[in-house]
């Protein structure tokens, strides 16, 4: 809607607290994206800050996948009941 992107504002918006957008790594990274993206549209600093963004989001979905697949590991080691 053309207002700035900040983490207060999507917080007041979401009814999300802003420590949850801070410390969840996807939900960081789009806002950081959107909130660079305004500024520096085009520029040297904002594809650097996209790729900030990008490798943090990429690293946090690896990290989730990482996760699961210790999961399913467990999961088949067991033995039938």
């Amino acid at each position: 809607d053309g207002q700035p992107v900040t983490f207060t504002a999507v917080a007041a918006h979401t009814g999300l607290a802003r420590t949850t957008l801070y410390r969840n790594p996807p939900l960081r990274a789009v806002i950081d994206h959107h909130r660079h993206q305004a500024t520096n549209t085009g520029t040297l600093t904002a594809i650097t800050d996209e790729l900030a963004t990008l490798r943090a989001a990429v690293g946090a979905i690896a990290a989730r996948v990482r996760r699961h697949e210790e999961q399913l590991r467990r999961i088949n080691t067991r033995e039938p009941t």
